[in-house]
């Protein structure tokens, strides 16, 4: 069984998880695409009620994953949409295969929509076969660019309340 531990993105967990994540895209990143260019969140956009900032803990108290959502500004004028952007999903490779992805996309649309999301967004690369059947699986679907990250091929969008 894991935990859910709310952490600041500088915490020593949430920080060596994200660093250990941005490693391993530098490592896979497609060559076509150039360099992965990695960039540590803000942590004051991880902070209620503006976002929150997630650490999977294991059993044993061992850290095994992380990820966020922060609240994101719509580009649709007056749409009254809550947007909240999910960032940094990952789990550690030794604990995947457990249906942890999956349970912490979960628990960050719950804290999303906690705090008020009517829509949720997040962007990934098409390399990361995982992530984007996981996105697709739990109800997202592919839209236009809504940020100029330039690790992402793919954008998803989830309607989540009217």
């Amino acid at each position: 069984m894991v935990s859910f531990r709310d952490a600041g993105v500088d915490d020593p967990d949430a920080h060596a998880l994200i660093a250990d994540y941005f490693a391993m895209r530098a490592d896979t990143f497609p060559p076509e695409l150039g360099d992965y260019t990695p960039k540590f969140p803000n942590a004051a956009d991880f902070v209620p009620p503006l976002g929150v900032f997630l650490v999977v803990v294991d059993d044993d108290g061992t850290a095994i994953g992380c990820g966020g959502i922060r609240s994101v500004v719509t580009s649709v004028a007056d749409s009254g949409a809550a947007r909240f952007e999910i960032k940094h999903l990952w789990i550690d490779p030794r604990a995947q295969g457990r249906g942890l992805g999956r349970l912490l996309l979960g628990e960050l649309e719950r804290r999303a929509i906690g705090l008020g999301a009517t829509e949720l967004v997040l962007d990934t690369n098409a390399s990361l076969v995982a992530a984007g059947n996981l996105y697709r699986s739990s109800g997202y679907r592919n839209v236009e660019p809504y940020n100029d990250n330039p690790n992402a091929t793919d954008w998803f969008l989830k309607l989540v309340a009217d």
